[in-house]
């Protein structure tokens, strides 16, 4: 149904965030990696969105989404939203903090410490 617009949403969030940032030294690795949850974002409602035109939920015409048209599956369109849309957002949120917080954890490991620079030296 309209699932997808939850994570889009989020998506365009995420594109401000990351254009609002680009050009700033922020030392928050959250906000350095922001440019990997939008893509997963952007990606994850191209297929959702594409799927739901290939199933004929989305019409190139107004109201766009087959159950926008009635009261009653609008309300049922909206409570996939509020389930289905929220949850697969969040989901690729989490997976998301996962990501930046191994990548860290990795880049950690691999730098050598100061100590054993100067050691070397």
């Amino acid at each position: 149904m309209a699932c997808f617009l939850v994570p889009a949403t989020e998506a365009i969030v995420t594109t401000i965030i990351k254009k609002s940032t680009d050009h700033k030294d922020i030392d928050n690795p959250f906000i350095k990696r922001i440019g990997w949850l939008n893509t997963m974002l952007w990606g994850g409602s191209a297929l959702l969105a594409f799927e739901h035109v290939w199933h004929g939920e989305v019409t190139p015409w107004f109201p766009f989404l087959t159950n926008a048209a009635n009261p009653e599956d609008a309300a049922e369109m909206l409570h996939e939203m509020a389930t289905n849309g929220v949850g697969m957002a969040v989901l690729v949120t989490v997976a998301w903090v996962f990501m930046v917080l191994a990548a860290g954890a990795i880049a950690k490991k691999k730098a050598p410490s100061v100590s054993e620079e100067v050691s070397k030296s």
